[in-house]
């Protein structure tokens, strides 16, 4: 298994040896200025060459978990907010979760991409847009809770 520092890349960083990748993390893939919309990966369980990802707090997220996660956030809340610290900055325009299953179901051959919950989010603080802009909000951050299960005898498919 590889963690997810060492699966998705940052744009333009050189791969640190044949093989492995730099350090990494998930970054606003499009936005537009004139509409002030950000879309990019909000999760990804598995890779495109079928590694499971550990996240930030070292915790594996099954994609049917993160399946049901994504319909309970657009079902209940759709708000965006700034840094965990408040929300109206931004709302959920467009969601999907990619499983394998449904990319074989819309003609995408497998390994093209991650099991993942792709998003877009249009942005209503203008203040909060420049900083998208600027880079200093590069990428999502999806606040969510949940219980903490210790998976033993995990045999990963990474390094």
């Amino acid at each position: 298994m590889k963690t997810f520092n060492e699966i998705l890349k940052i744009r333009d960083e050189p791969e640190t040896q044949a093989g492995s990748m730099a350090k990494q993390r998930f970054r606003i893939q499009k936005s537009d200025d004139g509409k002030m919309q950000a879309f990019g990966w909000a999760s990804v369980a598995i890779t495109e060459e079928g590694v499971t990802i550990e996240d930030w707090q070292g915790d594996l997220l099954d994609p049917e978990d993160l399946e049901r996660a994504a319909y309970n956030y657009v079902k209940l809340y759709r708000e965006g907010g700034e840094m965990h610290l408040r929300g109206g900055a931004a709302v959920l325009i467009e969601s999907v979760v990619l499983t394998t299953e449904k990319m074989r179901a819309m003609g995408i051959p497998e390994g093209t991409l991650p099991v993942g919950w792709w998003i877009g989010f249009q942005i209503t603080d203008k203040a909060v847009w420049e900083k998208v802009k600027d880079g200093t909000y590069s990428m999502f951050s999806i606040e969510g809770e949940a219980e903490r299960i210790e998976v033993s005898g995990q045999q990963g498919s990474g390094n």
